[in-house]
């Protein structure tokens, strides 16, 4: 019966004194409104406090506001904005409607409507475009096939042997043209050389290098090898390159 009352009585002192954390052979004392941290040692301020320093000072929530989730600062309600001590009602401008996601303003234009300089200004399509629900841009972009210009769309002009891109507001060349300014001339692919990945250009066979416009045999000195890329020529181990021969390294 003793030791029972022994064991309570600990227990008893252990949550009567939440001031002293207890660590590794030592003691700390807590400072009010604080709880020893959950995460290793030191302490953390309880819901409706905040640290300053080495106290715990209660979070004031003024006017319009709430504590936020985590209990240590406070955020203004919905249609307030958060200034340095208080919150202040949004002013929301005409076709426009209170958005907490807007940074800043705290308000976001109506769909159909663009932010211009603080006022909501409504969105004008041109002829061969369409209305796009975004607050960056236009507002509008071109339908596929043509390009914006300004304030206008512009049909895209696909030259011979080319195509529209993915975008659908330029063209590229079909493989095995290269682009001019307004058209696409054909690749003239060399003997021994082949069109390169892109298809509008052309690389040399393993054993050759370009010259101009032309594939030229790589004729190796002696103690040489063709390079990985096998258009170009490297020297073997123990000689080092001097123009067109391997010497021997000194």
């Amino acid at each position: 019966m003793g030791a029972m009352h022994a064991s309570r009585t600990l227990v008893f002192l252990f949550l009567i004194a939440p001031a002293v954390g207890f660590g590794a052979g030592s003691q700390t004392v807590l400072p009010a409104n604080s709880v020893a941290s959950q995460y290793g040692s030191g302490w953390d301020c309880v819901r409706g406090f905040s640290r300053t320093g080495d106290v715990c000072v209660a979070v004031v929530v003024p006017e319009h506001a709430y504590l936020a989730p985590a209990g240590h600062e406070w955020e203004c309600s919905r249609g307030y904005l958060k200034t340095a001590r208080a919150c202040v009602a949004v002013q929301v401008p005409a076709n426009a409607h209170p958005d907490e996601s807007a940074y800043g303003s705290g308000w976001r234009c109506d769909r159909g409507f663009r932010d211009s300089g603080g006022r909501c200004a409504k969105v004008v399509v041109p002829v061969d475009a369409f209305f796009v629900d975004s607050p960056f841009g236009h507002g509008w972009t071109c339908a596929r096939g043509f390009r914006i210009d300004g304030e206008r769309c512009i049909r895209v002009e696909v030259p011979v042997h080319a195509y529209l891109s993915d975008a659908g507001d330029a063209w590229e060349c079909e493989r095995g043209f290269a682009r001019g300014p307004d058209s696409c001339a054909p690749v003239l692919v060399p003997a021994n050389a082949y069109l390169d990945t892109k298809g509008s250009d052309w690389r040399c066979e393993r054993g050759f290098s370009r010259d101009t416009s032309a594939c030229v045999a790589i004729v190796l000195p002696a103690n040489a090898h063709l390079d990985y890329s096998g258009n170009d020529w490297s020297c073997a181990a123990g000689f080092r390159k001097v123009s067109r021969e391997c010497l021997t390294q000194e």
